[in-house]
């Protein structure tokens, strides 16, 4: 059912910029950087890096995020899922926009570089532009790898959290990454399977526009495996224990059962039930790692 015109013109100025930082995605984001803030120390971390180490973090991915619908306000006027976003709905106006986001990215990075540490403001910049400039503006647009290469900036918030204890880029942080990176492909291909139709009328190269859905279900599968192999690391390498093992494994099976059901029948349904799960998935993964993290007495790890 659409909702009436009225209903999208009426509504409230301040819920209209908080749609323009997507904050369901950027609420993802800033538990994964709080989780690499909380894995960097060994007990509760600074208070002045848990706070305003992620309070930046969220201002910048929100900045990166209404940078998007500007830059993007042409493609959201094409498809039903993006549609009735303030900028292509013509609620805000791109100036109105672009004020909101630069007022965010100065904050953010006011905050970073002088009450965390310079580091961190360097890497969460590098993300911002990472997403909102190089992904958005050329790889979304240039190639059916589009999100695996664009996928470096969202992988990037555990390491930025992590930094904001640490002042350092360590291994484990970058384990972190390694994770949320894999997971991307398999995350938004599914997306991508169940909106194949809007992205080729929006001319976005996704791959299942450019390779075709069954080449793209492949893909899924692949990723899903590769992903079931990387999040076994952080066992194996001992930054966690037997209670993350025992999550990993229960999520793991479900992804791949997801997967291969993708890859072996067409239900209409799996796609975006893949999509719906993976965030879940991401989110228990995370709060395993930080029980695990909290327990040492799990600490069993293998050789």
């Amino acid at each position: 059912m659409s909702t009436p015109a009225s209903a999208l013109t009426n509504r409230p100025t301040w819920k209209l910029y908080l749609e323009l930082t997507k904050p369901k995605v950027v609420a993802l984001i800033v538990f994964t950087a709080i989780v690499g803030t909380l894995l960097a120390s060994p007990g509760i971390p600074p208070l002045d890096a848990l706070l305003w180490g992620n309070l930046g973090i969220a201002l910048a991915s929100g900045c990166a995020a209404a940078i998007n619908h500007v830059l993007d306000q042409k493609i959201d006027e094409q498809m039903a899922r993006t549609q009735k976003r303030p900028l292509a709905t013509g609620t805000l106006k791109t100036s109105q926009a672009l004020t909101f986001a630069f007022s965010l990215g100065v904050l953010s990075m006011l905050i970073l570089w002088f009450l965390v540490n310079p580091l961190t403001a360097v890497l969460t910049f590098a993300s911002l532009i990472g997403y909102a400039v190089i992904y958005t503006v050329f790889l979304k647009r240039a190639t059916s790898q589009n999100i695996v290469i664009g996928g470096a900036a969202g992988a990037a918030p555990p390491v930025l959290g992590w930094a904001a204890v640490t002042n350092s880029i360590e291994p484990n942080a970058l384990l972190l990454f390694l994770i949320i990176f894999i997971w991307t492909p398999p995350h938004f291909w599914a997306l991508a399977i169940a909106r194949r139709d809007e992205y080729a009328k929006a001319g976005i190269p996704m791959l299942p526009v450019t390779h075709g859905i069954p080449y793209t279900r492949l893909q899924v599968l692949l990723y899903t495996v590769l992903l079931v192999l990387v999040t076994l690391m952080p066992w194996i390498s001992g930054m966690s224990g037997l209670i993350y093992l025992a999550a990993v494994l229960v999520l793991n099976a479900r992804f791949l059962y997801y997967a291969f059901a993708l890859k072996l029948t067409a239900r209409a349904e799996l796609p975006m039930k893949i999509f719906k799960f993976s965030i879940s998935y991401l989110m228990w993964l995370f709060i395993a790692l930080l029980v695990d993290h909290y327990l040492p007495t799990t600490q069993l790890h293998a050789i």
